[in-house]
């Protein structure tokens, strides 16, 4: 009650503040000082306010992860309670979802900074990790994830930032608080632990690490307080219903998380293929470069260019069949060492025996030749570490290491695409 009593009052206070500064532009993009990177992101693409706090929306989101920019200049609209529950009754029930959820919901939908978080961890894990999730959410481990056992994705997180808080004025690190959690609390308050991180830890080894701690805090006993105090979100009334009631099972969880890999890597096919079945070997080369440290991209395209003089194509099949090997890039990396290739080069044969022993997956020969033309800058057909896993280490981080564009070459078949697709 103390806890609840205390979380209002601050929220309200701080609603105060948020309302006198909004009137003033300047002093809210101070705030992105005291951001993190992906703070700084959310705050970016979020189009949405409500009581103080800032949300996406499912068009927001798949913005932030295939753009490096907003399309247009965004402005955070407020939206009221009738509005907010508006949308809320919209929001289809888990079973109803699919790999076109995201677009379909479009601008109707609310999505909160901690869930932009848990849903960039699950753009980048591997099918095993989907089981791995659930059971972190389950903390009763009765097979079924409730809505109190999801919010502690709620703390967890919030709790992690602030570890990571940039020192400077407290009254606007708190607006920045308020702006992405939606109340305030003391940093003493959540997830008591044994002394500080020593290293930093990515998001999904934070949720793995602590949400078994939960079992042990007083986290899980005030969740009913922390629920209170919250509202609700597309993705809350998606898993557990409108009122909050109903429990989320592993074949559904499961489900939401292979259609939202799906409908991103959908989004990213369709932007590059022009309503044809296949893009170009270029612009895979693009999209699998564009997010990543290399600092002479034109190279690795002049190379591709030279070496595959007759495009084919990657289909879509293809393209998700590789970045489900991205997502096991951490186990491939360890078959590698097993098969004692660390420390020199292997072939196209090795590199998909290790694909397979690592991943299940099998890619086609032609999609591991494209991939050696784009990767294989000495030209001796093999690929080594620096060559290829250091590079996609970078791909896996959309975003956040920095975006940096990838000037295009046209080639004939592009030009034959947009001639066709034109028309």
């Amino acid at each position: 009650g103390n806890f609840v009593g205390l979380a209002v009052k601050q929220k309200n206070c701080f609603c105060h503040i948020f309302n006198l500064v909004t009137e003033n532009r300047s002093d809210l993009e101070d705030l992105h000082l005291y951001a993190t990177p992906r703070e700084q992101r959310f705050r970016k693409f979020a189009s949405l306010e409500f009581e103080g706090q800032l949300y996406m929306t499912p068009y927001d989101f798949i913005q932030a992860v295939t753009n490096d920019e907003p399309k247009h200049a965004k402005k955070w609209r407020s939206l009221s309670k009738q509005e907010l529950n508006q949308i809320l009754m919209e929001t289809p029930p888990v079973w109803k979802g699919s790999s076109k959820l995201f677009r379909n919901l479009n601008e109707k939908g609310v999505i909160s900074y901690t869930e932009y978080l848990f849903l960039l961890c699950i753009l980048t894990k591997p099918h095993a990790g989907f089981r791995i999730a659930f059971n972190m959410f389950d903390t009763d481990g009765n097979e079924m994830v409730d809505k109190k056992e999801f919010l502690v994705l709620q703390e967890i997180f919030r709790k992690k930032n602030e570890k990571r808080e940039r020192k400077g004025d407290e009254e606007k690190r708190a607006m920045l608080r308020l702006q992405l959690y939606g109340y305030h609390t003391s940093t003493n308050s959540v997830l008591k632990t044994e002394g500080e991180d020593l290293v930093p830890r990515s998001y999904w080894d934070t949720l793995r690490r602590s949400t078994s701690q939960a079992l042990f805090s007083d986290l899980a006993e005030r969740a009913d307080d922390i629920t209170s105090s919250l509202s609700d979100t597309t993705l809350l009334v998606h898993f557990f219903g409108k009122k909050g009631k109903a429990e989320l099972n592993f074949e559904d969880f499961y489900r939401f998380m292979d259609n939202l890999q799906t409908e991103v890597l959908e989004i990213e096919f369709l932007s590059y293929s022009n309503g044809m079945n296949t893009i170009s070997e270029e612009d895979f080369a693009h999209i699998l470069l564009r997010y990543t440290n290399v600092e002479n991209t034109s190279s690795y395209l002049e190379n591709m260019r030279c070496r595959i003089p007759e495009e084919k194509g990657i289909t879509f099949d293809d393209f998700r069949s590789f970045f489900q090997f991205l997502n096991n890039l951490e186990d491939f990396t360890i078959a590698m060492q097993m098969y004692n290739f660390a420390s020199r080069s292997i072939g196209q044969d090795e590199f998909k025996r290790a694909v397979y022993v690592a991943t299940g997956l099998k890619l086609s020969p032609y999609l591991v030749n494209t991939v050696f033309k784009i990767f294989d800058v000495d030209r001796d057909d093999q690929l080594s570490y620096k060559e290829f896993i250091g590079i996609m280490k970078d791909r896996l981080n959309r975003g956040f290491r920095g975006y940096k564009p990838i000037q295009r070459y046209t080639t004939f078949r592009s030009c034959v695409r947009k001639e066709l697709y034109s028309r």
